[in-house]
């Protein structure tokens, strides 16, 4: 994806409320199912990863893990927050 896609989408996220939240469980089938679910009916996401989850497991690593299992691209890790796009 071109930087000045990345650009726009992380202009959309930017105004957007968290779609959903990864807790103390990490990322789970249930979640992934979840942001497929989001990823569907919007295209793109902001997933809130809670503090409780950044204590297990560093975030850079949740994001991953999150764009992998939902095939999806990670556009955006900003604080706790994670944005994805799926086409």
């Amino acid at each position: 994806m071109d930087k000045k896609r990345i650009m726009e989408l992380r202009g959309m996220a930017a105004r957007m409320e968290p779609a959903t939240h990864v807790g103390k469980n990490g990322v789970t089938a249930s979640l992934v199912e979840e942001i497929n679910r989001q990823l569907k009916d919007n295209k793109l996401i902001k997933v809130k990863i809670l503090k409780s989850a950044i204590d297990e497991t560093p975030r850079e690593e949740i994001a991953s893990q999150l764009a992998a299992k939902t095939g999806a691209e990670l556009i955006e890790i900003k604080g706790n927050t994670v944005v994805l796009f799926k086409r």
